[in-house]
């Protein structure tokens, strides 16, 4: 077993911290562990298909976004202000919902507030909490292959959106689609968001976000709809790529050098706490997926403050003494603390 492939599996076994502050033993409760016994296969590459109608719709959806940013100056501050608000609670519908609940399980959250995150989860529009928990699971499973559904390893273009513009790789399919996923299955709330989420993207992601001001404060229905509606979607969109991407390529390696995820402080601030991705990937339990806690970590801050509400519970935390070790065994040298 080489260096990548031991690091990665040693992540199954370490410890967590429950919500008690007791020291616990952790096996991924999900399949979110790097698998190394699997091979890409030998030969050629299978032809890159490409999905014309995802090229120009998402031509046309950064056209429009780009339009969007010259009204900026023309929308009120008022309309400013619920994009602004509009692109965090996006945000969060794909942080702390469909990545650290659905597809870590790195806590816990009541029904209530799973509600709350399905609703955000489809004005983030980036496909529905059972497709985007199951992509994200075959990532870190086979991170970096070709059943990688966005395969760092295949260029920034490719893992930021060309992912998106093409057929899935067979291998993407075929191990995707031998995951195992009753956990979401047995969520009502995933299971209801995924049944009637067209219907919800209409009105989540682009009627209410175009309605609200409009409705409440007298605003143009043209600047509503590009400016909260397809430049705060559009940016939110890009922000979850850049962890896919940037997150991938550029950036210090603090706990693991023999992984290709990095920390990236700009992904940090525009992705609200998702940057840290060498300690996730190390470490992709932890549900503050950062050793810092609330430092530039929106997302954590937010589970937290549910947590003190009872809304959510069980948050899994790795032990100081853990991510030491880690650090001084695997990493490359950049660690600080805090």
């Amino acid at each position: 077993m080489n260096d990548i492939q031991a690091s990665h599996r040693e992540t199954k076994f370490n410890s967590a911290v429950n919500g008690n502050g007791v020291i616990t033993a952790v096996t991924s409760t999900v399949e979110d562990v790097f698998d190394d016994t699997y091979r890409e296969k030998e030969g050629p590459k299978p032809a890159r298909r490409i999905v014309w109608r995802n090229v120009i719709l998402m031509s046309l959806l950064h056209l429009g976004s780009l339009y969007g940013l010259t009204l900026l100056f023309s929308a009120s501050a008022a309309t400013l202000a619920w994009g602004i608000l509009c692109y965090w609670i996006s945000a969060l519908g794909v942080t702390a919902g469909a990545h650290r609940l659905w597809s870590h399980r790195s806590y816990k959250a009541t029904f209530p507030l799973r509600v709350f995150l399905a609703i955000a989860n489809s004005m983030a529009f980036q496909n529905d909490i059972y497709e985007w928990a199951r992509d994200h699971r075959a990532h870190h499973k086979y991170s970096e292959t070709d059943a990688d559904p966005h395969n760092a390893s295949r260029g920034f273009f490719f893992s930021h959106i060309g992912w998106l513009l093409v057929r899935k790789h067979p291998d993407v399919i075929e191990k995707g689609s031998k995951l195992e996923l009753s956990d979401l299955k047995a969520d009502e709330v995933v299971m209801f968001q995924r049944r009637y989420y067209k219907l919800s993207v209409i009105l989540m992601c682009f009627t209410i976000p175009t309605v609200v001001p409009w409705y409440f404060w007298g605003e143009s229905l043209w600047i509503s709809y590009f400016v909260p509606g397809l430049l705060r979607y559009t940016l939110v969109l890009n922000a979850t790529w850049l962890v896919n991407s940037a997150a991938h390529m550029w950036g210090n390696r603090p706990y693991d050098k023999n992984i290709s995820p990095r920390e990236n402080r700009f992904v940090t601030f525009s992705a609200i706490g998702e940057g840290f991705h060498n300690y996730h990937h190390t470490f992709p339990y932890d549900y503050s997926a950062s050793e810092f806690g609330w430092k530039v970590n929106l997302t954590t801050c937010f589970i937290d403050f549910m947590c003190f509400l009872g809304l959510a519970n069980d948050p899994k935390k790795v032990p100081k003494e853990v991510v030491q070790s880690r650090v001084q065994r695997t990493g490359d040298g950049s660690h600080r603390s805090g």
